[in-house]
């Protein structure tokens, strides 16, 4: 059986977010437009080749409504997102996991990788996050190197830097004085 996949566009402050929804409603993936190219090779490792089509869609206003208010700083706004992934069992369990890390509080690789009881498997983690998906709604900006330095991330450094203080900023202005 084939997924029908449908392809919306939200605009952030940081570039355009290709979304992508099944029939149900749920999101499968979340890419930049800039990384388009890397978006047919995910949906093939997530779901195989020829295992989904794909198609051009209107934003549904529940995940424009989510997008804004998460960069106007409700930063847990995408929490609520509903989300179906392929993957494996293990990815599955990095990716439930990076979702409880709150938002403006970034962790290292080992802090995580101590949380999830696998210290000596952070080149796994570190495929885990790189395999996401879900750009933002599985929040893998939010791991960092050890001395907190910026890692890698598929929509790039600046976005990241920039997500990072985003949360950091929102959390902050949302604190009890």
């Amino acid at each position: 059986m084939t997924l029908a996949l449908l392809e919306q566009e939200v605009p952030t402050p940081i570039g355009t977010l290709l979304l992508i929804v099944d029939a149900a409603g749920a999101l499968r993936a979340a890419e930049w437009a800039d990384g388009r190219e890397r978006l047919p090779r995910l949906l093939r490792q997530h779901y195989g080749s020829g295992a989904f089509t794909l198609t051009a869609s209107a934003t549904s206003p529940a995940f424009q409504d989510a997008f804004q208010a998460y960069f106007a700083g409700h930063t847990r706004a995408l929490d609520g997102l509903p989300i179906q992934t392929g993957g494996t069992a293990f990815q599955a369990r990095v990716w439930q996991a990076l979702r409880t890390i709150p938002p403006g509080q970034p962790t290292s690789y080992h802090a995580f990788g101590l949380q999830l009881g696998l210290l000596r498997h952070a080149r796994a983690i570190g495929h885990a996050n790189a395999a996401n998906p879900l750009n933002i709604i599985v929040p893998c900006h939010r791991l960092v190197g050890s001395s907190g330095s910026l890692t890698g991330y598929a929509g790039g450094l600046d976005r990241k830097r920039w997500l990072l203080a985003h949360e950091a900023a929102s959390v902050q202005a949302n604190s009890p004085p």
